[in-house]
């Protein structure tokens, strides 16, 4: 395995835990439009709270698998066809939230705003649960043949340990985008409503990630292969969310956001350490893709780091960018 093999795997991690640190407060709050929101003053100070920032916020994972395409091939070819129903099913969700929020503003009356509104919650719910799913199955091991193909049935999908992932990222999303709410909107009725449901959502998050260490270790090879770093990293994503939850109750809204943005990180680099040097796991360990079989050429490789190294910090310093300009405060019931 060469450096440039592990640098495009490492890349890709960075691609998913930045997605998912950025798009997981999207989706908690895009949730929060049914379950806090009260009325449509609420909704609409919601809506403007990730507003400037979504659309940019999924251009991580445009370019996580645009990159997975172009570097990791092989895995690109076998994860899309052998996930083709979960990942049409994301697909359909991106497209129908990402509508959601421009019907909802033109409608007219408000039995269809309020049917865009609910198009946005289920859609931001849909989605996470079914990344977890996604990640969940391809760390537990799929049916994959000699040729990388998968050809798995209903419960190879849909089982115990990608329930217990769909539901745990879900949650996290969830809780991220409550923290992120309680940052982004000035003191408001909506706070005591989002203060009460993370009371209780928080020991709910700690039981889940407990399930979750189970079903690593009765449907993955990760403590039997990575026994330290698995352990060393569960039990991070525990310290974290403990912290997060302590913040949250001390109204320390910073370090709360913060801390389960890093828990989401932590649990994507947990899924990435235990995969390594795999970028597929088969039921039959022989016919696990490995990345050293699955990248492009070295030059393809060499150009894309180049290219990677060049265009990616802009895009980062603009992201900050334009944090920094929308970091004001929303005030409910305001015209923006």
């Amino acid at each position: 395995m060469t450096n440039l093999q592990l640098l495009w795997f490492v890349l890709e991690a960075v691609l998913f835990a930045g997605f998912f640190f950025l798009e997981g407060f999207d989706f908690g709050v895009g949730m929060a439009f049914k379950s806090v929101a009260k009325n449509e003053e609420d909704v609409e100070a919601l809506y403007q709270s990730i507003g400037p920032h979504w659309d940019g916020n999924e251009v991580w994972l445009i370019t996580a698998g645009g990159a997975m395409f172009a570097a990791i091939p092989f895995w690109y070819a076998s994860l899309f066809s052998g996930f083709y129903l979960v990942l049409l099913f994301i697909l359909m969700g991106l497209i129908y939230r990402g509508v959601s929020f421009e019907f909802r503003e033109h409608m007219l009356t408000s039995k269809y705003r309020n049917l865009w509104t609910t198009v946005t919650a289920v859609t931001s719910l849909l989605l996470p649960f079914m990344f977890g799913i996604l990640f969940s199955d391809v760390v537990k091991g799929m049916p994959i043949d000699a040729a990388g193909d998968v050809s798995a049935t209903f419960f190879d999908y849909i089982n115990p340990f990608s329930l217990i992932g769909g539901i745990a990222l879900a949650l996290l999303s969830y809780l991220h985008g409550l923290n992120y709410l309680k940052l982004k909107i000035e003191k408001s009725a909506m706070h005591d409503t989002v203060e009460r449901q993370v009371k209780v959502l928080y020991p709910v998050l700690l039981v889940g990630e407990v399930a979750f260490a189970v079903g690593l270790y009765f449907y993955t090879d990760f403590f039997q292969t990575k026994f330290l770093l698995t352990l060393a990293l569960l039990a991070l994503i525990v310290v974290l969310s403990l912290i997060g939850w302590f913040a949250a109750l001390k109204d320390k809204q910073v370090t709360a956001f913060i801390s389960v943005g890093l828990t989401i990180v932590s649990l994507v680099t947990l899924l990435f350490v235990g995969l390594f040097p795999r970028v597929m796991v088969a039921n039959n360990p022989v016919h696990s893709i490995l990345l050293k079989n699955a990248t492009s050429s070295a030059y393809t490789l060499g150009w894309m780091s180049i290219i990677a190294l060049t265009v990616v910090p802009m895009v980062l310093a603009y992201q900050i960018w334009s944090f920094w300009v929308f970091s004001k405060r929303i005030k409910v019931g305001e015209e923006h």
